[in-house]
């Protein structure tokens, strides 16, 4: 009989953990240094507890995912996977005592097929790397979230990650055709398919993009792609007020453009931008619009979409020249929550999504909630498809400025719910929002989710202490 890691003395069930663990796996992947492991601890969310792992785990192969998820079942030690840890709502932060099943060395792309327009790659794949890689064959990997640069594929799957371009191609969801995952237990699943169509049975394959790996483990993904567009061109749009800003939203939306980009910064945000790289945008403005199009002849979209945002009153609309200029603006936008931490040092990064046609009344609801509680709070936004990231800046060492940031994180929320949104729209649940999962989705909604996870996970080992 295996003895239960509660019931042995701590370093006698470390020393059985990591005896099991080597007995498949080389040495180089299993680390205990707890100064090493407690660098494993969180991801980059605020406000979210973390324990101190029992052991980290850097597999490169499936059958090495399957030897640890075999170990821990028969341990009954919980298992925490992770890719690159840029996630933002706790969802790979460990618990006391676990494995830290880190899957960043298991970063191979496997095939990419120009025919069929997929792309098999393994969960430690870098956003970006995926991205140049298809793009030498002509082919696009659409979702491209901030963090492009640093996060896996495999993360971006856990927590159904969005970008700057979802307003014309999706998200992460719309792209995952087909998963090889290791359930709790160790066996492996495959979902999904390599074809065009299919519907064959549940959709298993959506049922995991999001999970936060409390299902199973992603250790392969067949990605679809689509043919490269042409090379984008931005324009930016001035508003005196968001409230404009987002009317000249609406009238794009209304209007039936299909922007490939539409990004909203503002005024504390173009603020924040400027001051950490003195990229010279209008800090005259209280909203800043991006706008592109990667269209045949981008020019005469942006035209069009540059008339409505002076009918709805922007003060100055600017196309850019070239691509090296659009790539500016861009590069601006992309600095933004980078730009904002540097404000006070701290961020909590919130992630509400709502319908476009209220997207004026959150910010205007998130400026209230800044006023009330006395700090810097800057919004920026996919403001194409609703997805808001007001960005509470504070001191994480003064008690109480902490105490309101979280505060208002928490009124940000509930204003999204009341408008007809949701809690997040790409960076997931994690620990941070938890509580706003069970508002959301109600009672039964609750009930049947955890029955799914009892199914999938019925000791309860994969990512403990997430989502619900």
């Amino acid at each position: 009989m295996i003895m239960s890691r509660t019931e042995a003395a701590p370093d006698q069930a470390l020393g059985d953990l990591t005896e099991r663990l080597l007995a498949g796996l080389p040495a180089e992947a299993v680390l205990t240094d707890p100064d090493i492991t407690a660098s494993y601890a969180n991801d980059m969310a605020s406000f979210c507890p973390a324990g101190a792992p029992a052991v980290v785990v850097l597999p490169r192969t499936v059958e090495e995912v399957q030897h640890v998820m075999r170990t821990a079942t028969e341990l009954r030690v919980p298992v925490v996977p992770q890719g690159a840890r840029t996630g933002l709502s706790g969802g790979a932060n460990a618990s006391d005592g676990c494995i830290v099943l880190s899957l960043t060395r298991m970063d191979r792309i496997l095939e990419i097929n120009p025919v069929d327009r997929i792309a098999v790659v393994e969960p430690g794949v870098v956003n970006a790397t995926l991205s140049r890689a298809v793009g030498e064959l002509g082919l696009y990997y659409p979702p491209d979230p901030s963090s492009w640069e640093m996060c896996t594929i495999g993360g971006n799957i856990g927590t159904a990650s969005g970008g700057l371009c979802c307003v014309k191609y999706g998200v992460t969801a719309e792209y995952v055709l087909g998963l090889d995952v290791v359930l709790a237990d160790g066996r492996l699943m495959t979902t999904g398919r390599r074809t065009a169509k299919g519907v064959a049975g549940y959709d298993m394959t959506r049922l995991f993009v999001g999970s936060e790996g409390s299902l199973g483990i992603v250790v392969r993904a067949v990605l679809a792609l689509k043919p490269q567009p042409p090379q984008q061109l931005v324009l930016a749009a001035e508003f005196a007020t968001a409230a404009a800003a987002c009317d000249a939203v609406c009238r794009i939306m209304a209007g039936g453009h299909v922007p490939s980009l539409l990004e909203l910064m503002d005024r504390t945000t173009v603020k924040a931008v400027n001051d950490i790289a003195n990229m010279g945008l209008p800090e005259t403005t209280e909203a800043l619009l991006l706008a592109a199009f990667d269209t045949p002849d981008p020019a005469a979209d942006l035209a069009a979409v540059g008339a409505l945002c002076e009918a709805a009153g922007a003060t100055q609309v600017v196309p850019a020249d070239d691509a090296a200029e659009s790539e500016l603006l861009l590069q601006a936008r992309r600095l933004s929550l980078t730009a904002l931490e540097a404000v006070r040092g701290v961020t909590m990064i919130d992630d509400v999504c709502v319908p476009r046609s209220r997207l004026a009344d959150l910010i205007e609801g998130v400026e209230r909630i800044a006023d009330k509680h006395q700090l810097t709070i800057g919004v920026v936004a996919h403001a194409g498809d609703g997805n808001t990231h007001p960005t509470v800046c504070f001191d994480a060492t003064d008690a109480d400025e902490s105490r309101r940031a979280r505060e208002s994180f928490d009124e940000i929320m509930a204003l999204g719910l009341e408008l007809g949104g949701t809690i997040t729209g790409e960076h997931g649940v994690g620990v941070l929002k938890k509580e706003w999962l069970a508002r959301e989705i109600g009672p039964v909604g609750v009930e049947l989710q955890r029955g799914i996870k009892q199914v999938f996970d019925p000791l309860g080992i994969l990512n403990p202490g997430k989502l619900f």
